[in-house]
């Protein structure tokens, strides 16, 4: 984030070096309000295949053009990277179900850690947009079917949408935690991080033959 791009075309050469020179990249827009960043996972410290992310403004999703042209651009990284899971929704959202804090043993201070480390180990809940790619349609089988038609959508290449409520907006209010609970009861609370009892999945996707990122 330290450097500017160059004004005119877009170079990825410049993005190349940088990629090079440290094994991931994140770039921001002018507006301060989009960025993406690519992480591959390659020192072994987690099991995932690493993680690419696209953070923007929630407002942009109040538009229905916006959420169509989400979906589409969601579904083409997807196949483009070979990824089983994609996850959409609200930063607090995410924060709040994926990581907590722990006091440490010696009595001093605590540690932020992960729930779920990655989709290997199941899923730490249900977000505004999921889209499932083999590995989750296998793990739920005809649970996904059981879903309402409204809040279930099959996508290009047999990737699965599974989404709870319309906007992002709706995330973290009484209305929507209940719209996920009642989708969570449907696919199963053994694939789900247990946020009560901080209990790990039971049932886990089998991902052995995914490939790796690096």
């Amino acid at each position: 984030m330290s450097e500017r791009l160059a004004p005119g075309p877009f170079d990825p050469e410049a993005l190349m070096a940088c990629y090079d020179e440290f094994k991931r990249f994140m770039l921001g827009a002018k507006t301060d309000r989009d960025f993406l960043h690519f992480h591959p996972e390659r020192h072994g410290r987690y099991p995932f295949t690493g993680k690419f992310t696209w953070m923007t403004s929630v407002a942009e999703a109040k538009k229905p053009g916006w959420r169509e042209a989400h979906l589409r651009q969601v579904v083409d990284v997807m196949h483009l990277l070979g990824s089983p899971l994609v996850q959409a929704g609200l930063d607090d959202d995410f924060n709040r179900k994926t990581q907590r804090i722990v006091p440490n043993e010696d009595g001093f201070g605590s540690t932020l850690v992960f729930n779920v480390r990655d989709y290997s180990e199941g899923l730490d809940g249900l977000f505004w947009r999921n889209i499932f790619g083999a590995p989750f349609v296998k793990l739920f089988g005809a649970r996904l079917d059981a879903i309402p038609p409204e809040q279930r959508q099959t996508l290009d290449g047999g990737l699965v949408l599974v989404q709870p409520y319309e906007l992002p907006s709706q995330a973290m209010t009484p209305d929507g935690d209940a719209a996920e609970a009642r989708l969570i009861a449907t696919l199963g609370p053994a694939s789900f991080y247990d946020h009560q009892t901080n209990a790990m999945p039971l049932r886990v996707p089998d991902v052995s033959s995914l490939p790796r990122v690096s």
